[in-house]
């Protein structure tokens, strides 16, 4: 007896759930010409026709549906014996980029849970010189913040970010407290790599003639927040990689205005590498434990 391959009947299951083939290669990582030649291989193995033309799109045959939902079943068997018999098949190693900040204020801090889950995984953690680089060729998995145009890569958006400004109890009580915007150029502002949160926050809250090329510009957001926490000024920070110092009091937010970051945080990857179970489970991992920690997060199939 023939039996079709795993990724065949996991493109078919997501696109009878979905509806779509472009909302299916978002689900799995892969393109949208991927996907279809997934399903035509699975037609093929199968001898019968499982989608037909719709209009301009295509839709399931009344018998690829019939089998779609027999695959549901079986998928969701499969996974039920997973968790059941735990994670002990996927093992292997597995080298994930990681920005900076992210890395320290967020993924290390959860990242044991994943390893407990999959004791055999080899996890290697990198960070890349620049917030968007996707260009090592030993790194298996991507979170990168960027625009999220990565030309030749399979891109699913993770998390948006918004910026607001933050800053110590100390230096708050030390210069009087942050009433108005315009107060905040009585601190010196802490900058990331340019100017441009800090200008264009100032514009939003309409506050006249400022001057945003002023105070300190580091390279690192580890070295912004570090500042911040210890009372050296005022930094532009987001509550996704801020959450821990918000909640034990290391940093707090004077004001409830925030600017939409035109960056976002990607799961990127190259084609070659999607679909492998060690990748598929980390990217589920993560996606799962940023929904229950992040109000930022913002699934990659929405």
């Amino acid at each position: 007896m023939r039996i079709p391959s795993t990724q065949a009947l996991r493109a078919l299951d997501s696109f009878a759930r979905h509806g779509s083939v472009w909302r299916a290669a978002e689900e799995l990582f892969l393109t949208r010409s991927a996907v279809s030649h997934q399903l035509r291989l699975l037609e093929r193995d199968l001898g019968f026709d499982l989608l037909e033309r719709h209009g301009k799109g295509i839709i399931l045959t009344a018998r690829g549906r019939h089998y779609a939902n027999e695959v549901r079943k079986a998928l969701t068997v499969i996974g039920d014996a997973s968790v059941q018999y735990g994670n002990k098949g996927i093992g292997g190693s597995l080298t994930v980029s990681c920005t900076p900040g992210f890395a320290s204020l967020w993924l290390c801090t959860h990242i044991a849970e994943f390893q407990d889950m999959y004791p055999d995984v080899s996890l290697r953690l990198v960070t890349p010189r620049k917030l968007d680089d996707v260009s090592n060729p030993d790194v298996d998995i991507f979170i990168a913040f960027g625009d999220g145009n990565w030309p030749n890569r399979a891109v699913a958006l993770l998390c948006e970010v918004e910026f607001t400004p933050l800053c110590s109890p100390a230096l708050l009580n030390k210069i009087g407290g942050l009433n108005e915007p315009p107060d905040v150029l009585r601190a010196p502002l802490l900058h990331l790599d340019d100017f441009d949160d800090w200008t264009r926050w100032l514009a939003l809250t309409n506050v006249e003639h400022p001057n945003t090329e002023c105070g300190i510009i580091f390279s690192d957001m580890n070295l912004v927040f570090a500042a911040a926490i210890a009372g050296q000024g005022i930094a532009m920070g987001d509550e996704l990689t801020c959450r821990t110092a918000m909640m034990v009091g290391q940093l707090v937010r004077p004001f409830d205005r925030a600017i939409k970051s035109p960056r976002s945080y990607f799961l990127v990857m190259e084609h070659a590498k999607t679909g492998h179970a060690v990748s598929t489970a980390f990217a589920d991992w993560l996606k799962a434990c940023l929904s229950q920690t992040s109000p930022a997060f913002k699934p990659a199939y929405a």
